[in-house]
């Protein structure tokens, strides 16, 4: 108990400590929110992997999906890495950068505000950021403090009360910066974490092969595989459609996150662009992959501590039974790991919401001429009252992390990724298909949480992205065009001639 407490309070003082340090960075809006588009590779890259990866991955995700799906949910992890980061940082890195700064946008309902030049969007967008950001976060509290109770025996509500605390203390300290340095440092610990506990968990089931060997004689319980053995170390599992379902939300689902693409507007220059391509997905291969590399022994600790009285699953808990064996020491280190990886992604929610409101809602439509210094105010009052409204969520949470997660991404991204996307690309986009977009994304994943009518909340989300991909160009094909002149200003950006045009270089 003595080492897993020393190694908190180490890493809760360092925390702070940032947030002390980066104090001077967050003096205006520009800084607050962005780090004044001067953020380099390094910190870009490990800010926009450690937003990705939580306590809903390392718990959620990766015992639920390991549990189901057995080491082909690996494929998810790897999904992750090619698509929700190699690729998102190809196609959207660099004209997120040069456009976001061309049209001053600071937010994503911004960007959609002024790209397709409608306030009525960007309230809109605003609100849906707002209240889907919402469960997120729930998750993300609930699957940390499934570990801390494992841990330290304490209450689920007051390692949600402190964790929350925590966040808000350096985010409201430092802003953008304060996240952007802390997640450097968690992102250290996460890489080398992940490692040592995948070793540690082996070597507890008498190394690789023989954990292999052992995860290879189970019976499946999927219907579709006849109870056959040998599925669940099989390349595709035992049910690829579901498991290709929760690769498109984990990984496609990332290009329409406002969170996610938040990264994009900040960084530094065309060199950071390259690199950070580079350190942000062999990251998320190392930390992602591994999860669910790690989850697929999930069946090899089937213990009465992972079902309920009625024999169900409680697949929350578990990653925290694999871990329960662990020594000390590594107790230790995997909590860190998690709360590294928990609240640099709750700092980035937190933060990407309270902008949202003050800068998108409140800020000329509910307050008219807003001072800088009033903005700043009303950030950090926005990301206490955002912090509260998450908490008392977390505090009684309506169902498993990862149908929470689900739920949020599939209503964000089904919303956003196609208007974003196709707005960066392609100047046909018009009001209405963005209007369809945000009905269709919302709307279903709202529905189907009354109606049911996808059994997977996972895949529901899927279909609202896919769904969103479709509706975008049909609609645009038969709805009035934008002004083109004013089309046009928003892309002459990508033609100012610097050295090379700033579609392939964001040099000044």
């Amino acid at each position: 108990m003595v080492i897993k407490v020393i190694f908190l309070i180490i890493f809760f003082a360092v925390m702070i400590g940032v947030g002390v340090y980066s104090r001077k960075h967050a003096t205006n809006v520009n800084d607050f929110v962005l780090g004044g588009r001067s953020v380099g590779p390094w910190l870009t890259a490990f800010a926009y992997g450690t937003s990705y990866f939580s306590a809903v991955v390392f718990v959620g995700y990766a015992g639920q999906f390991g549990y189901k799906y057995g080491l082909s949910a690996t494929w998810i992890g790897i999904g992750n890495a090619v698509i929700g980061s190699l690729l998102a940082w190809i196609i959207l890195g660099r004209r997120t950068r040069v456009m976001s700064k061309h049209l001053s946008a600071s937010t994503m309902p911004d960007y959609f505000g002024k790209r397709y030049d409608s306030n009525a969007l960007r309230i809109a967008a605003s609100a849906i950021s707002f209240i889907f950001l919402i469960p997120y976060t729930a998750s993300v509290y609930n699957g940390l403090s499934r570990l801390f109770g494992m841990a330290f025996d304490i209450p689920y509500e007051v390692c949600v009360i402190v964790m929350a605390a925590l966040t808000g203390v350096y985010v409201i300290l430092g802003g953008y910066m304060a996240t952007a340095i802390n997640d450097f440092i968690q992102g250290i610990v996460m890489l080398f974490g992940i490692v040592a506990v995948i070793m540690a968990v082996l070597n507890g089931q008498g190394g690789f092969y023989e954990a292999v060997k052992n995860l290879a004689e189970l019976e499946s319980d999927v219907p579709l595989t006849m109870g056959q053995k040998g599925v669940f170390t099989s390349f595709f599992g035992p049910d690829l459609p579901n498991l290709l379902g929760v690769v498109v939300l984990t990984s496609l689902g990332t290009w329409g996150l406002p969170q996610m693409v938040h990264k994009f507007y900040a960084i530094k220059d065309e060199k950071s662009i390259k690199s950070g391509t580079i350190i942000s997905t062999l990251f998320a291969i190392v930390v992602s992959g591994g999860c669910y590399f790690l989850g697929g022994f999930g069946r090899l600790f089937d213990t009465p501590a992972i079902h309920n009285a009625d024999g169900s699953v409680v697949y929350d808990a578990i990653v925290p039974s694999m871990l329960s064996t662990l020594p000390d020491i590594l107790v230790g280190i995997v909590i860190v790991l998690v709360l590294s990886a928990s609240m640099s992604t709750l700092s980035s929610l937190v933060m990407t919401s309270s902008s949202t409101l003050t800068l998108d809602l409140i800020k000329d439509n509910i307050v008219k001429n807003m001072s800088e210094k009033k903005q700043l105010f009303c950030m950090r009052i926005m990301l206490v009252f955002f912090i509260v409204i998450s908490v008392v969520i977390a505090l009684d949470p309506p169902t498993f992390i990862a149908q929470l997660m689900g739920i949020s991404w599939g209503a964000l991204a089904g919303a956003f990724l196609a208007p974003f996307m196709y707005g960066l690309y392609w100047k046909g986009v018009t009001k209405a298909s963005v209007w369809a977009s945000f009905a269709v994304g919302v709307g279903l994943t709202v529905a189907n949480m009354f109606f049911k009518f996808i059994a997977s909340p996972i895949n529901a989300g899927a279909a609202a992205m896919v769904a969103g991909m479709i509706v975008v160009p049909v609609v645009s094909l038969l709805t009035p065009k934008m002004d083109k002149k004013t089309v046009n200003e928003c892309f002459d950006c990508l033609e100012e001639t610097v050295v090379v045009h700033k579609k392939t270089s964001i040099e000044e």
